[in-house]
């Protein structure tokens, strides 16, 4: 089914749209968290959150694109879950990525002002813009997708070091590039 068909029959309030969701994007949603989580029921879980959140959120949200609309939604479950285990056990693939990623953004214990927040999110997506293909796809599969970088290699056909010599390059020019733009690290 079509990604507006099923966007409608969440606002018709229609439960066959959790049902036509699961159906298109449970496997896709159930790999978002289990990258994050390395643990086949709290992925589980977080798609089943996943389908309630959608479900609360459309109306008054109408996701254009629906796939990023519920990843995001998986994506945040998956990371708050992720927060709340740490304490008992570590996925050292997500810890490490976030670290990684961590010496490129700027940080500040009070938040980010919404002119600041919009400001960042313009240079991410410029940024993200400006790569080539393949970077793009290996910089977003490891830091939104959070996933192994033996797990990208393999994907892409790559070696591994390629993979991790991309990142390294792709991490310093995303630091310089926001610097560029005036964001303070």
């Amino acid at each position: 089914m079509e990604d507006e068909k099923i966007v409608e029959l969440y606002w018709e309030r229609s439960e066959a749209a959790i049902t036509e969701t699961q159906t298109k994007y449970g496997k896709y949603c159930f790999t978002v968290a289990n990258n994050i989580l390395y643990s086949k029921e709290d992925a589980e879980e977080c798609v089943n959150d996943t389908y309630v959140r959608a479900w609360e959120s459309i109306p008054p949200h109408k996701p254009s694109r629906l796939s990023a609309f519920l990843a995001k939604i998986t994506r945040n479950l998956a990371l708050d879950r992720y927060d709340k285990m740490r304490a008992h056990k570590r996925s050292d693939c997500a810890e490490t990525a976030l670290e990684e990623l961590g010496e490129c953004l700027p940080y500040s214990e009070n938040g980010m002002e919404a002119a600041d927040e919009l400001a960042l999110k313009e240079a991410i997506n410029g940024f993200l813009a400006s790569l080539k293909e393949q970077t793009r796809v290996i910089f977003m599969r490891r830091y939104w997708y959070l996933c192994a970088v033996g797990e990208i290699a393999s994907s892409l056909g790559l070696s591994e070091s390629k993979v991790k010599v991309t990142l390294m390059r792709t991490r310093l020019k995303f630091k310089m590039y926001l610097e560029e733009q005036g964001i303070i690290i």
